[in-house]
């Protein structure tokens, strides 16, 4: 079992590849491309065994491990902010304002929604490809979360960090988000239950 410290290490380097496939998908005006570019960023998260949220926590088996999805969250935040910062000193020509501010004019409720679908797909995304070991279970699902607007919390961070959107709302939203993902992941994995 890896060290708190390990965790927190591999899930700062998950939140900065989260970034750079957002980087990648705010660069390419076709979304088509974009989604599928992005999904580099899961395909080495995997392939290197970072830690990311949203491909870990439908796969925890007991109550004592939120603590260490907690860690996780808190690496991939940092990581996300890595690389956000890292865009905006780079002058990268980008903005996710107008994404930003689309999200948070939802609603709480809508937003959890969107999160499940987002939870589920990862859960997905992460369990045929340990299955397969065929990428094209990590590509598709993510492309489908971002062509259908699901709402992927680390990318959300990431998002939000370029924006420079940090309110009481967008702090609840990433909760809410967090929240989604993790209990669309957990209801798809008790299918190995049945």
């Amino acid at each position: 079992m890896k060290s708190r410290t390990q965790m927190l290490i591999k899930a700062v380097y998950a939140g900065f590849m989260i970034g750079v496939g957002g980087i990648v998908y705010l660069s390419v005006e076709n979304k088509i491309i974009g989604s599928l570019l992005f999904s580099f960023g899961l395909l080495t998260i995997v392939v290197q065994g970072f830690y990311l949220y949203t491909g870990k926590i439908g796969f925890i088996k007991r109550p004592a491990e939120l603590a260490d999805m907690a860690i996780v969250a808190a690496g991939n935040y940092i990581g996300t902010f890595i690389a956000a910062w890292s865009a905006s000193m780079a002058q990268v020509n980008i903005s996710s304002s107008a994404l930003v501010q689309a999200k948070l004019e939802n609603s709480a409720g809508y937003i959890f929604v969107l999160s499940l679908f987002c939870g589920i797909m990862m859960y997905l995304a992460i369990d045929n490809y340990q299955k397969t070991k065929n990428i094209i279970f990590i590509i598709v699902p993510v492309m489908i979360f971002i062509l259908s607007g699901f709402e992927h919390s680390i990318a959300n961070m990431f998002y939000i960090h370029l924006a420079g959107v940090y309110t009481t709302k967008s702090a609840i939203y990433i909760l809410v988000m967090l929240a989604g993902n993790g209990i669309g992941a957990k209801l798809f994995s008790l299918k190995d239950k049945i």
